[in-house]
């Protein structure tokens, strides 16, 4: 098999992993329901805001742009 076909399937696998780590399916993973669903829910979302507005000011991203940004962030993190 060629080298460049394993990259693509080992960044394709990766990509799918991490797709699959969101607040909503680890929040199933753990069956979480009511209160206790309720507040990891709510931490969760937090953390993914504060890790996406860090990444925006790493990116030096500013203005709309960073609104922009940051809400699809928070909104792949969440699994909305």
């Amino acid at each position: 098999m060629p080298r460049s076909l394993i990259a693509v399937l080992l960044i394709l696998s990766a990509s799918a992993a991490y797709a699959d780590d969101t607040c909503k399916s680890r929040a199933a993973d753990k069956k979480l329901a009511g209160a206790a669903l309720t507040s990891f829910s709510k931490k969760c979302a937090s953390d993914a805001k504060a890790s996406c507005d860090q990444q925006a000011a790493d990116k030096k991203i500013y203005g709309a742009a960073k609104t922009s940004f940051t809400k699809k962030c928070v909104n792949d993190a969440v699994g909305s």
